[in-house]
């Protein structure tokens, strides 16, 4: 009685399998390289806006710093022993208003460079970070700076009839416009800091 030989040929599969793993491999790098693509690209529009905010918010600061340091009006009735005159200076709430909304104006400045990495690093992690913490720090100071300086405002224009202080705004009128028109540009610029912290939250989502 003859034996017949059984042969298993095990090469084609075993290329086949190394064939396919290849396949495998090849599509799980198209997809992830598909998904850094897409990520960087609206990142990269992110960092865009980003740049373009603070470039927005450098000329509020300025504006608003501005107008405070330059607001002072003098009344045409004046003696030769008594002048009524009113300034920046005779406030100390604006003047710490002046030196914080410089400060932050300073800042802004020196963050457009970071702001730049981001645009050509959309990816990059740390540039980010220190935005949104320094972003963050930064809206504190100009919060403050424009809080204070609008109960003053306030108190020129109303007055406290339980302190008698008596609203001077009725008098110098431009003076309380300048200073009021300087509030409002902080605040505008408060708000253009929350844009920038709720950017940096967004482009530091992963994917």
């Amino acid at each position: 009685m003859s034996k017949e030989s059984t042969t298993i040929d095990v090469g084609e599969s075993s290329n086949v399998t190394k064939s396919t793993s290849h396949v495998v491999v090849d599509e799980k790098k198209k997809k992830s390289f598909v998904a850094a693509a897409s990520g960087g690209g609206y990142k990269r529009g992110l960092a865009i806006f980003d740049f373009l905010l603070r470039l927005a918010a450098i000329v509020t600061t300025i504006t608003a710093s501005s107008l405070m340091y330059t607001a002072e009006e003098t009344l045409p009735f004046f003696t030769q022993f008594l002048q009524f005159q009113a300034g920046y200076d005779d406030f100390a709430t604006f003047q710490f208003f002046v030196i914080a909304v410089a400060i932050v104006a300073g800042y802004l400045v020196l963050s457009l460079p970071f702001s730049i990495v981001t645009i050509i690093r959309p990816l990059a992690v740390a540039p980010r970070l220190i935005l949104l913490i320094s972003d963050t720090v930064v809206v504190t100071l100009t919060t403050a700076a424009a809080a204070a300086a609008a109960a003053i405002v306030y108190l020129a224009h109303n007055g406290n009839a339980n302190t008698n202080w008596l609203p001077i705004c009725q008098q110098f009128g431009d003076f309380c416009q300048a200073v009021s028109s300087a509030v409002v540009t902080a605040s505008i610029a408060v708000v253009f800091f929350i844009l920038l912290i709720v950017i940096s939250a967004i482009a530091l989502k992963r994917q």
